[in-house]
C-alpha cells in the first residue's frame, strides 16, 4: 500500500511541475506583450519654433517647417528631412538646382575648351602659323576681289571707246551696249563694297587670335606648374 501512495504521490508532482511550467509560459508571454516596442522604424527628433526638443517614432507634425533627423536604434542619425516647402519654396528650389546645373555645365564646357585649345596650339609658333594662315587667306581673296576691278575697268574703257560714236546723243546707243554699262557699273560697285569690308575682316581675323593669344599664355603657364599651384600666385 506504501508503494501505491508513494508512486501517486510522484504522479501528481510532475503533474503540478507541468502546470506550474505552463503558467509561467503563459504569464511570461503576457509580460512581454505589455512590454514598449521598440519602434520599427526610426526615432525622429528635432528642435520646435518655441526651442523644444520634441522626440517620436513618426515625423513630426510640429517641425515640418524646419529640419528633423531620423535616428537609428543606436542613436546614430540615419538621414536628415528638410523641411517641407510650399509650392513657390519647391519652384524656387528647382530654379535655384537648374542654375546650379547650367553653371556646371558651362564650367565643363569651358575646361574641355582650353583642352581642344591647348591641344591645338601647344605652343606659340603654332599659334603664329595659324594667324599667319588666316591672314593670308584674307588676302588671297582681296587679291582676287582687287584682279575682278581691274577687269571691269578694263572691260568699261571698251564700253566708252564704243559710247563715243554716240556721244552727240547717248540715247541713240543700242539698249545692248547701255545694259551692259550699267552692269559694270553696278559690279564695280559691289566689289569695291566688298574690298571696304576686307580692312574689317582682316581687323577681325587679328582681334580673334590676340584673345586666343592672351587665353593661352595663362593655360601654357598653368600647365608648367606643378599639380594645385595657384596661377595668379
Amino acid at each position: 500500500a506504501s508503494g501505491m501512495v508513494s508512486t501517486k504521490g510522484s504522479n501528481l508532482s510532475k503533474s503540478a511541475w507541468i502546470v506550474g511550467a505552463a503558467v509561467c509560459a503563459m504569464l511570461g508571454a503576457e509580460l512581454a506583450r505589455a512590454q514598449p516596442q521598440a519602434p520599427a522604424g526610426g526615432i525622429y527628433t528635432c528642435v520646435d519654433r518655441h526651442g523644444r526638443r520634441i522626440t517620436a517614432d513618426r515625423p513630426i507634425p510640429e517641425c515640418l517647417d524646419r529640419e528633423q533627423r531620423e535616428l537609428g536604434p543606436s542613436g546614430t542619425v540615419r538621414r536628415q528631412i528638410g523641411p517641407s516647402l510650399s509650392e513657390n519654396e519647391r519652384a524656387e528650389q528647382e530654379a535655384q538646382r537648374r542654375k546650379e546645373a547650367e553653371e556646371q555645365a558651362q564650367v565643363r564646357e569651358e575646361r574641355r575648351r582650353e583642352r581642344v585649345l591647348t591641344t591645338r596650339y601647344p605652343d606659340k609658333a603654332t599659334h603664329d602659323i595659324e594667324r599667319a594662315a588666316a591672314i593670308q587667306l584674307v588676302d588671297d581673296v582681296t587679291a582676287t576681289a582687287e584682279k575682278r576691278v581691274e577687269e571691269l575697268k578694263q572691260q568699261r574703257k571698251v564700253f566708252d571707246t564704243e559710247m563715243e560714236f554716240y556721244k552727240r546723243d547717248p540715247n541713240k546707243a543700242p539698249m545692248v551696249l547701255r545694259r551692259k554699262i550699267a552692269e559694270n557699273e553696278e559690279s564695280l560697285a559691289e566689289q569695291q563694297r566688298f574690298l571696304a569690308g576686307q580692312d574689317q575682316v582682316k581687323r577681325r581675323v587679328h582681334q580673334r587670335f590676340d584673345a586666343e593669344l592672351a587665353q593661352l599664355r595663362k593655360l601654357w603657364v598653368s600647365q608648367r606648374l606643378p599639380a594645385g599651384a595657384d596661377p595668379a600666385a
